[in-house]
């Protein structure tokens, strides 16, 4: 199988420069998990086993991620399928350009971008159910909806009018927890675009569930 890790260019990025001025604009967090990572990656070079404790460590929250998107029944599949990808391809990482979750977040967005039809397909479905609304914050509610069977319909409806690029971008912070520098560093497009592409989604889900401040 052929993966879909290296995506083509994004026809609204900005060029190279723009992109490096976005970087310095807004380096990617350093912590201490995230320097674990990196070591744990450096280390599953030499011994291939201690990828187990970068699955351990964030295969939950990629799967809760393509759950949200897809379902839970396709989210086994996929999720442990962006691992086999992460680990066969864990060379390719470079701590310098962004976290390693940003980066297996990457891969799963790309996978899942392989179901386009089937997630519209799912928003579509779930809109003709009648749901209670969520309570709690704004985001709660988001993360409420797109993770549960009982997805609000107006947010189904408003998910699947989306583009792609707006959908991969407002579902990534909403159910990943990604800072924009994460996001974009996942999606391998400019910090500025993050912000513009969320804005464009957030506006039209505000339109379509008449909420303020999501």
């Amino acid at each position: 199988m052929t993966y879909p890790v290296d995506a083509p260019p994004d026809d609204d990025r900005t060029s190279d420069s723009g992109a490096a001025h976005h970087a310095r604009r807004a380096p990617h967090a350093r912590n201490a998990d995230d320097a674990d990572d990196a070591r744990l990656i450096s280390e599953s070079l030499r011994d291939p086993e201690r990828f187990t404790a970068v699955y351990d460590r964030h295969y939950t929250v990629i799967y809760r991620y393509v759950a949200g998107r897809l379902g839970p029944q396709p989210a086994d599949d996929i999720a442990a399928e962006t691992f086999l990808v992460a680990f066969r391809r864990r060379k390719t990482f470079d701590a310098s350009k962004g976290t390693l979750r940003s980066w297996i977040f990457g891969i799963a967005t790309r996978l899942v971008s392989q179901h386009r039809r089937a997630e519209t397909r799912r928003y579509q479905a779930l809109a003709k159910v009648g749901t209670d609304r969520a309570a709690g914050s704004h985001e709660d509610r988001v993360v409420t909806w797109v993770t549960a069977e009982g997805l609000q319909p107006q947010l189904a409806r408003a998910l699947a009018a989306l583009s792609a690029k707006e959908r991969d971008v407002v579902l990534l912070v909403a159910l990943s927890g990604l800072g924009h520098d994460e996001v974009a560093a996942a999606l391998g497009i400019p910090y500025g675009t993050v912000g513009s592409r969320l804005n464009r989604a957030r506006r039209k889900l505000r339109a379509a569930l008449d909420l303020e401040g999501l």
